[in-house]
């Protein structure tokens, strides 16, 4: 029986360390190249995949890349985080990912906050950044004269 990708038995959860935060993070698919999905504000790997829509957006991800997914600092399955992360805090954690997941470059797909770190990663790690896509971003909570 050929198992799609997503399927429990593929998912196994995996932690990446930065410092002394545990980011937990999932690698799904075989593609031939890498995709870092980062999630907005809140995620859960595990809910996640109990959620339909959501499941099957994660599983076409999965079909034509070697899909990396994480829950952010303070989120899901991670560490709990006592303080806001700061901007470089998230590039650390994103990095510390990769590494993690054996990604030396990988395209980056940032849905709404997380959209913004893969803005300022792909800016400070050119070298590891392949393609940018984002969805919902926004380059500044909030309202500003410029």
């Amino acid at each position: 029986m050929r198992r799609r990708a997503g399927h429990p038995a593929q998912r196994e959860m995996r932690y990446a360390k930065n410092g002394a935060v545990h980011l937990a993070y999932q690698v799904i698919g075989a593609g031939p190249r890498d995709l870092v999905f980062v999630p907005g504000f809140v995620s859960h790997l595990e809910a996640a995949w109990e959620e339909p829509r959501f499941a099957r957006f994660l599983r076409r991800l999965a079909s034509f890349s070697r899909l990396i997914v994480f829950d952010k600092r303070g989120c899901g399955m991670s560490d709990p985080a006592t303080t806001m992360p700061s901007p470089q805090e998230r590039l650390d954690d994103l990095r510390a990912v990769m590494d993690a997941a054996g990604s030396r470059r990988a395209a980056l797909f940032g849905t709404s906050e997380g959209g913004g770190a893969c803005l300022l990663f792909a800016a400070a790690h050119p070298e590891r950044t392949t393609a940018l896509v984002t969805f919902g971003a926004f380059a500044r909570a909030v309202r500003s004269a410029d």
